[in-house]
C-alpha cells in the first residue's frame, strides 16, 4: 500500500467558502473522503497549514518515509524559497498542485519555488488536480 499524504498552504482551510468562482464550492474536508473512497491502496494522510515554518516542518518530518508529497503550497508556491530548499532536501517524491491554473492569473503566480524540485506539476483542473497527482504515484 502507498503512503501518501496531501499538504495544503495558506487559505485552502477556506475552500468552499474562498472564492468559488476560481476554486468550487466543496470543502476539502468533503473531497478528502471522496479521495480515500476513490483510492482504498493509498493510504492517504492529509495536513495544512497556513504559516510557511510548519509546511516546511511538516515535509521534513515525512519526507523520507512516505512514498509521496502531493503538496499544493498556495501563495507560498510563488515566495518561499525555504520550501523549495526543503523539497530538494528530502528523498520523497513531490507531486505540485494547484487548483487553478496558475498562469491564467496574476503574473507573480507564473513564477514557483516548488516545480525545480517536483517530479511533476499538475494545475487547472479543479480538485481534480489532487486525483491527478495521486495516480501518479499508483
Amino acid at each position: 500500500m502507498k503512503k501518501l499524504i496531501i499538504i495544503n498552504g495558506p487559505n485552502l482551510n477556506l475552500l468552499g467558502r474562498r472564492e468559488p468562482e476560481i476554486y468550487g464550492s466543496q470543502t476539502f474536508a468533503n473531497y478528502l473522503e471522496v479521495l480515500r473512497k476513490k483510492f482504498p491502496q493509498v493510504e492517504l494522510e492529509y495536513y495544512q497549514s497556513n504559516i510557511e515554518g510548519e509546511l516546511i516542518d511538516k515535509i521534513q518530518e515525512v519526507g523520507f518515509s512516505y512514498d509521496g508529497i502531493i503538496l499544493n503550497a498556495a501563495a507560498y508556491t510563488h515566495t518561499s524559497i525555504g520550501i523549495g530548499d526543503a523539497i530538494k532536501a528530502i528523498s520523497s517524491a513531490v507531486v505540485e498542485v494547484h487548483i487553478s491554473n496558475t498562469f491564467s492569473r496574476e503574473e507573480f503566480r507564473h513564477q514557483s519555488y516548488i516545480s525545480p524540485n517536483a517530479k511533476g506539476v499538475i494545475l487547472g483542473f479543479g480538485l481534480l488536480s489532487y486525483d491527478l497527482a495521486i495516480e501518479s504515484f499508483l
